[in-house]
């Protein structure tokens, strides 16, 4: 899917996705300190840009969609938060190497090839100290769990990941976990990858 489409999925004038957090965001990232750098890759409406802003973060919000950038800046005025965007092709994006205490890529799915791109430039926009966090729908949730992505070559497991990061940073948490969701049938559960790492 491209930027265009994008754009017209979130052009309704409602959020497509919550305004709060990513539960898995919020439980990896409250306990840090705010008093750096954020970069949040595939950021869309901003959901989890526009929280770690409230809590004190400099955010830079990254994503191929100008309307999902314009209402996740709506939405950090709403809230009072300071949140900078940047309308940018991930693919062929690079953000300043050593930038940022903490690097965010929440539900971005790309072509394996395109993916660990993504992953190495996240990991060099760290610097030394700085966390990186990944969460996605994981690659078992297409057989196992509900909803996500129906396309096996744009999902991935929690070792995929971690073995690209590994060359960067240490790997404090790799795993599948499960999130509750409610489809029209009723209470479902859907599998994601989490990985957490922290550079040297």
């Amino acid at each position: 899917m491209d930027a265009a489409a994008w754009d017209e999925r979130y052009r309704g004038a409602g959020l497509v996705w919550a305004a709060e957090p990513n539960r898995f965001v919020e439980q990896e990232l409250a306990g840090l300190e705010p008093t750096g750098r954020v970069l949040d890759l595939a950021a869309g409406e901003g959901r989890n840009a526009v929280w770690l802003a409230e809590l004190g973060w400099e955010v830079d919000a990254v994503d191929f969609s100008a309307v999902a950038l314009e209402k996740a800046g709506r939405l950090a005025a709403e809230r009072g938060a300071q949140l900078h965007t940047v309308c940018a092709d991930l693919t062929a994006w690079s953000a300043a190497e050593a930038t940022y205490d903490l690097a965010l890529i929440a539900y971005l799915h790309l072509p394996w090839e395109q993916m660990e791109h993504v992953l190495r430039q996240a990991a060099r926009a760290v610097r030394p100290g700085g966390t990186l966090l990944l969460v996605g729908h994981a690659a078992a949730n297409l057989r196992q769990g509900h909803g996500g992505p129906q396309d096996p070559r744009v999902l991935y497991t929690a070792e995929q990941v971690a073995t690209v990061w590994r060359a960067y940073a240490d790997i404090v948490r790799a795993e599948t976990v499960e999130r509750p969701v409610t489809g029209a049938d009723g209470p479902r559960t859907a599998l994601d990858t989490l990985v957490r790492a922290v550079r040297p």
